[in-house]
């Protein structure tokens, strides 16, 4: 299926690994020419250079960006002025107890987590209406609906990912913009490979007996019983991206391996 996307531009943030990596190939394989993300500028060039000669025909610029300083977002909007697609995917994490979490770390979640689409989306959609054109896709997760004991603070900014969503959707009306959100459940990154391996060294049995147990225990209203892959969630924004996805607008989108034990 042609998604349409040549001739547009898409930044992603956060995409040297993960989600956001296999976003960025998969709109550069559908024709787009794809903006990549890191807060490290040696990494983000090496992931340009190896991305072009792994993918002939393929177009790549990278920016190195810190969502957590104003002035390295300001870097980026000076240079990258317009862009046809915006996925606001960079995002942090981090399992602590509710107690212990201080003001500090909430201050840094919601600076990061939300801050960053909130900046980003201020500066390119008044563009997007201006053009009668253009796509926002907000990364956020089954968190957002769930909120993890283990982890509020992470939660707590997925749902307000949500709510700018659809907050600026409304603002669209009549027009040829869409915004929407995703929400990935359970998703193998590297980091969860990571984690995953080192469960399963650690209680000496295999990787597959690993994940199994995992989502016996730990995620059992999983439907698909697995981690979704990287590239399912790319597909799904690849797709919302695309002129093709033009009646969906204002939508939260679950990817969550069906997870979330709700029918709405």
């Amino acid at each position: 299926m042609d998604l349409q996307l040549s001739g547009k531009t898409a930044l992603v943030t956060g995409s040297t690994a993960g989600i956001g990596l296999a976003v960025a190939k998969t709109l550069a394989q559908e024709g787009a020419t794809v903006i990549l993300n890191g807060r490290n500028p040696e990494k983000v060039a090496a992931l340009v250079e190896k991305l072009s000669s792994e993918m002939p025909g393929a177009k790549f610029r990278g920016i190195a960006a810190d969502f957590s300083k104003v002035d390295d977002v300001n870097n980026l909007l000076a240079e990258v002025p317009e862009v046809d697609i915006l996925v606001n995917n960079v995002g942090i994490f981090e399992p602590k107890n509710f107690a212990d979490i201080p003001d500090e770390d909430w201050m840094r979640f919601f600076e990061v987590n939300v801050l960053s689409g909130v900046r980003l989306s201020r500066h390119y959609f008044p563009q997007m209406l201006a053009k009668n054109w253009g796509r926002i896709i907000f990364v956020s997760s089954e968190s957002a609906l769930q909120i993890p004991t283990e982890m509020i603070h992470y939660g707590t900014t997925k749902t307000a990912q949500l709510a700018i969503s659809r907050g600026l959707a409304e603002l669209t009306k009549g027009t040829n913009v869409t915004v929407n959100s995703i929400l990935p459940g359970p998703t193998f990154s590297e980091g969860v490979g990571d984690f995953i391996g080192n469960m399963a060294t650690m209680n000496q049995v295999s990787v597959e007996e690993t994940e199994k147990d995992f989502f016996k225990n730990a995620r059992p209203t999983s439907i698909i019983q697995r981690f979704a892959t990287t590239q399912e969630i790319a597909n799904m924004v690849a797709y919302l991206v695309s002129p093709l996805a033009s009646a969906t607008n204002g939508a939260a989108i679950r990817v969550d391996g069906g997870v979330t034990k709700t029918i709405a």
